[in-house]
């Protein structure tokens, strides 16, 4: 399916300043949420326990609140609607002395008089245990990015790698500051949607370098913003079609999904939007900015086919017995 007519050319490049200009002060903006606002971490990150209780009317939170506060266990307890006025979330604090209490049985006990109930779920994450998930959860995403940069490197050539991991430092740095901005609990959900972010991204910076580096080969052309928009005009189409599909899934599992994928739902919402922009607009022109020569890599990939057809020669001879 064509939206767009492979004979014509966007002039992407053109406005490729304006498009890193936007890029920077939502880079900005968002770094400079996440020092304001910081991160809400949910209990996988800082440790507590969560309790859902569901009533068969509208939940008493005023009732709730006061029931609590009789034990010291649940000092600062915050109490939120989840999903419905008729369930609610109960999040507090959890000490090392707290971890073998069971703190559904407690929380029976209080909130009897409060109406008619059933506890769903109890949630507990020990301290050290939250802290440990947090600093495995940014080295899984540092050992990502790292493998992405040698795996690309290797594969297309170093320059397409930086420019593909500056893209993806990007997506990833105003993801988060949409999380901060919004107060999106920080969690493993999010931890799991921005590392599929990282792939959803890097597929689609990936195929708009294969074209690029396809461009390359079958063009006379050493101007490389030529190259470039030529390239991007004929995956536009793909790339769009792609976004759009994978946009509308997302948008009904955060519309629909309920409280339990919303922080997920949410952070892929930003992260689609955000990867396919970076895609056309930020990583394309970075090989530009790094020096990107077009004439030194023709050379380079003439010299790359001379010496494998010369090995071809060589072992063809050998086979055969002349050498």
């Amino acid at each position: 399916m064509q939206i767009f007519s492979k004979d014509k050319v966007y002039d992407f490049m053109g406005k490729s300043k304006a498009f890193i200009s936007v890029s920077i002060v939502l880079i900005l903006a968002s770094y400079f949420f996440l020092f304001t606002k910081g991160l809400n971490y949910g209990i996988d990150f800082s440790g507590g326990t969560i309790v859902q209780v569901k009533y068969d009317t509208k939940a008493p939170i005023k009732k709730i609140r006061q029931s609590i506060s009789k034990d010291k266990m649940f000092a600062n307890a915050t109490i939120t609607e989840f999903g419905s006025p008729n369930e609610v979330i109960i999040r507090f604090a959890t000490s090392s002395d707290h971890v073998s209490t069971d703190a559904g049985d407690k929380m029976k006990n209080l909130l009897k008089g409060t109406g008619n109930f059933k506890i769903r779920r109890v949630d507990i994450v020990g301290p050290k245990v939250g802290g440990e998930l947090r600093e495995k959860g940014i080295m899984a995403m540092v050992m990502s990015i790292l493998t992405i940069l040698i795996y690309v490197a290797f594969r297309f050539e170093w320059r397409f790698a930086v420019a593909s991991v500056l893209a993806l430092v990007h997506d990833i740095s105003i993801a988060i500051g949409a999380i901060a901005l919004f107060q999106i609990d920080v969690n493993l959900d999010v931890l799991a949607a921005l590392l599929t972010l990282l792939g959803y991204s890097l597929n689609d910076t990936i195929i708009v370098f294969d074209r690029i580096r396809e461009g390359i080969s079958e063009t006379r052309d050493l101007n490389l913003f030529n190259v470039i928009n030529d390239s991007i005009s004929k995956t536009l189409s793909r790339t769009l079609l792609t976004s759009l599909t994978t946009f509308f899934v997302v948008l009904t599992l955060f519309a629909l999904g309920g409280e339990i994928i919303h922080s997920f739902s949410f952070t892929l919402l930003v992260g689609i939007i955000v990867g396919t922009y970076s895609s056309v607009f930020v990583a394309s022109p970075m090989l530009k900015w790094l020096g990107f020569d077009l004439k030194d890599y023709k050379a380079k990939q003439v010299a790359k086919e001379k010496r494998r057809i010369e090995k071809e020669k060589a072992r063809s001879m050998y086979e055969k017995g002349i050498i």
